[in-house]
């Protein structure tokens, strides 16, 4: 575990200046987290999780010799929400959820608190000749079906077409 202080942000991450940092003769006690490193949620900016300033305790990952810094994570100090969501729900179980995105191959629907899972086409409506936006919008709450959970690649697929065709 190693400390320090937020001292630059980019779009791509955030400098921090460590207080023991990996000895460089060029540049001592740099590190840097890339953004999804910073939080197990999907993040838009930096901003969303820390500020310049801002005391910060990250696990190191590696020392980048191209870049000659530490490459930090502030995330492998939290623990992964998706497998302690994992742990509650089960293949087949019902949820409620809220869309969140749609994509041409299906739809996005948050389950949990930072937890998002996967409607494919397929499995959007009985009518498999739908597009996303004929059947949902952003915004609509759905009923879903659990069909699989990937801790692995903390993936969850659902079904809305199982949801509905089931009896209530």
């Amino acid at each position: 575990m190693l400390s320090g202080t937020v001292t630059a942000m980019e779009r791509f991450g955030v400098f921090v200046t460590l207080d023991d940092g990996p000895d460089h003769p060029v540049f001592p006690g740099v590190g840097f987290i890339t953004i999804p490193e910073l939080s197990w949620r999907r993040i838009e900016a930096a901003s969303d999780v820390v500020q310049v300033g801002q005391r910060v305790s990250c696990e190191f990952l590696q020392f980048d010799t191209w870049n000659l810094e530490a490459r930090l994570s502030l995330r492998a100090t939290q623990p992964d929400p998706f497998q302690t969501f994992a742990d509650g729900v089960a293949v087949g179980q019902k949820l409620h959820g809220q869309v969140t995105k749609l994509v041409p191959f299906g739809i996005f629907v948050q389950v949990a608190d930072g937890i998002e899972g996967l409607v494919h086409l397929g499995e959007l409506t009985s009518t498999p000749a739908q597009t996303p936006p004929d059947v949902v919008q952003v915004g609509d709450e759905v009923t879903v079906v659990v069909t699989t959970i990937d801790r692995e690649r903390r993936r969850l697929a659902l079904s809305r077409r199982r949801a509905s065709s089931e009896p209530q």
